[in-house]
């Protein structure tokens, strides 16, 4: 294959997955990003196959570098599906669920606005360098 068809074939698959991704509703994004991440995963597996079959240290330095990229880009895709599912959430599923109580048990009101009074029994810490301490 000549280098002048190689950038064809490139140039077309990047206007395909630009026409294509454009076109995609929002409603579709977060199914089709689980589905890039499984994509992304073979794309790591790969990269750590074609290392094993490296020889010369310039071919071991592409390939870690391959799998060093993959792991990267597999990893960013997993933050992003995150990212994307926490917005379908309700923000007291978000405060839940981030390992923390829900806004009335950490001493909230009723509908996680400010505490009723008198609700903290501890006596607020004075500022840090306000000299009162030893």
């Amino acid at each position: 294959m000549s280098g002048w068809t190689a950038l064809y074939i490139f140039m077309l698959a990047a206007f395909t997955g630009y026409v294509v991704i454009g076109a995609v509703p929002v409603v579709l994004h977060t199914p089709l990003m689980s589905g890039a991440n499984f994509v992304h995963g073979i794309v790591l597996v790969g990269a750590m196959v074609t290392l094993g079959f490296a020889r010369t240290p310039l071919e071991v330095t592409i390939g870690v570098i391959a799998v060093v990229l993959a792991t990267l880009n597999v990893h960013g895709g997993f933050v992003v599906t995150v990212r994307m599912l926490a917005m379908f959430k309700s923000s007291h599923e978000r405060g839940a669920g981030k390992g923390g109580a829900p806004a009335e048990a950490a001493g909230g009101g009723a509908n996680g606005g400010p505490p009723a009074a008198g609700g903290h029994d501890a006596p607020a810490a004075p500022p840090a360098g306000s000299g009162d301490a030893p």
